[in-house]
């Protein structure tokens, strides 16, 4: 009866193993998809070299692209010590060295294995504009002192140069854009998909020289030379854009005390612009060293001028319309001012830099109505000096200016830009957006990453996971039938 049985046994546990093999053979194959691994993160470096100050930022993205475009977030920003490159005109190679403090901090962010394969970018932007009509040859020292030190660095140096003023609006625009998930959002299906155009927001940006004003009007750009167009995400965009040298914050407080001193009659100039009871002395010489002032200084300023503030709001924006030439948009439709093409202001805009700053100082961030900005400005500039000071302690280096400024910026976006009380609800002011500086260069690094050639991310095979527990049983129960039928075939007794 044993002697009967024992085929029939071993080739039941033979078929079993052979079924439970295939089994587990049709789940490893069949159900497999593929998945890609994690890819390496890239870096990469911009200076930002300003009018007033230089800042570095460091930028993190995926090395396998979106539509040929890295997915880029902020991951270090510093601020230089010291002033903007263009102020070492006398001294090139400490504009060099005013880099090494920053640099020292991206190079312990940047691991040392990529350091090599890091791209670095310095632009500079109004200051050394301005430095470069001014005197090239002092332009040029400081571009080759700051070349040297960044080019002794471990990292890939692409080189430093001017950036263009509409190059800066331009970038300024796809930073704002893309920090607010308006070029491509990521779904919850899992897919990156790109809004609509009718949602892309206007760029506002003022510097300490330069100011710009970048959106997509609602019909065609008549004036070619203030279009720029670019490729990202997959998708083409066509911008108006337009910088304006010499209006930026502190041109504009050189040019509007220089005017005021050509229409008075002696060493003391009263400036309506400045708060009641104020009162300081200066050296004209400085004043007239900046390309924007197109004015020799009086031949009676031999010494020092007195200047004097008034507190006159009313008087202060009539000085500071005469920095602007709007006759010669008179009779001209779509013109800003200077002569300057602009079709209408359309959409959402958000104004940073130094929109920012003095908008914050004077606590107009939170979208105010036209009416109470207004009204805010003006009793700020009423105020006397001393309550001015006593109420804002260790603001003394731009205290004074936010007068000014406040009302420069209301003459700029009313009269120069043609916003009104109906489009100023779109104007919001910002420092950051999805905690990412705006300025023109994380915009910068999202075209610099198309010239970055995409690597391909590796693919594996893998299965979810109820597919590989019942994989890893079936394989157990092949084993445990194979070895049953081979301690079968070995320990059954022999007839």
């Amino acid at each position: 009866m044993g002697l009967t049985w024992k085929p029939r046994v071993l080739t039941a546990l033979l078929g079993a193993a052979v079924a439970s093999g295939l089994t587990t053979l049709i789940l490893i194959l069949v159900e497999a998809t593929d998945v890609l691994l994690p890819t390496d993160t890239k870096f990469g470096i911009v200076f930002d070299a300003g009018s007033s100050h230089t800042s570095l930022f460091v930028y993190r993205w995926p090395a396998d692209k979106e539509n040929d475009t890295g997915v880029v977030s902020q991951a270090l920003v510093c601020q230089a010590k010291g002033p903007g490159i263009s102020s070492y005109a006398s001294n090139p190679a400490q504009a060099g060295e005013s880099l090494q403090g920053c640099l020292e901090e991206a190079l312990a962010l940047i691991p040392e294995a990529q350091q090599r394969k890091t791209p670095m970018f310095l632009g500079a932007t109004a200051g050394m504009r301005l430095l470069s009509q001014k005197n090239s040859s002092q332009a040029r020292d400081i571009f080759e002192a700051v070349t040297q030190v960044l080019g002794k660095s471990p990292l890939d140096f692409w080189g430093a140069e001017l950036l263009a003023g509409q190059d800066e609006g331009a970038l300024g625009w796809i930073t704002i854009n893309y920090v607010l998930g308006m070029l491509v959002k990521y779904s919850f299906s899992g897919e990156w998909i790109q809004p609509l155009e009718g949602t892309l927001v206007g760029a506002l940006d003022m510097g300490g020289a330069s100011t710009q004003i970048t959106f997509v009007p609602g019909g065609p750009i008549l004036d070619k030379s203030t279009q720029t167009t670019f490729r990202l995400y997959g998708s083409e965009h066509s911008v108006y854009t337009h910088s304006y040298l010499c209006f930026g914050r502190d041109q504009m407080l050189s040019r509007l005390l220089a005017q005021l001193v050509q229409s008075s009659s002696g060493p003391l100039v009263r400036h309506p612009c400045y708060h009641s009871g104020y009162w300081a002395t200066l050296s004209p010489a400085a004043l007239y060293e900046s390309p924007c002032v197109h004015t020799a200084a009086p031949p009676e300023l031999a010494g020092n001028l007195t200047v004097e503030g008034t507190g006159n709001p009313g008087a202060c924006i009539s000085a500071i319309r005469g920095l602007f030439n709007f006759s010669s948009c008179q009779g001209r439709g779509h013109c800003a001012f200077n002569g300057v093409y602009q079709p209408p202001v359309r959409g959402q805009f958000y104004a940073f830099s130094n929109f920012y700053y003095t908008f914050h100082f004077l606590n107009l961030t939170s979208k105010q109505p036209l009416a109470t900005v207004n009204a805010t400005i003006w009793e700020f500039c009423q105020r006397p000096w001393k309550q001015v000071e006593a109420s804002s302690p260790g603001q003394d280096r731009w205290l004074r200016d936010y007068c000014t400024s406040g009302l420069y910026i209301l003459t700029l976006l009313l009269e120069g830009y043609g916003f009104s009380e109906e489009t100023w609800p779109g104007i919001e002011f910002r420092k950051q957006a999805g905690g990412t500086e705006m300025g023109w260069t994380l915009g910068y690094m999202l075209n610099l990453t198309r010239m970055i050639p995409a690597e391909v991310p590796a693919q594996w095979r893998a299965q979810s996971y109820g597919i590989w527990a019942a994989g890893v049983v079936f394989a157990v129960l092949t084993l445990t039938v194979t070895l049953g039928a081979v301690a079968g075939q070995l320990l059954w007794p022999q007839g």
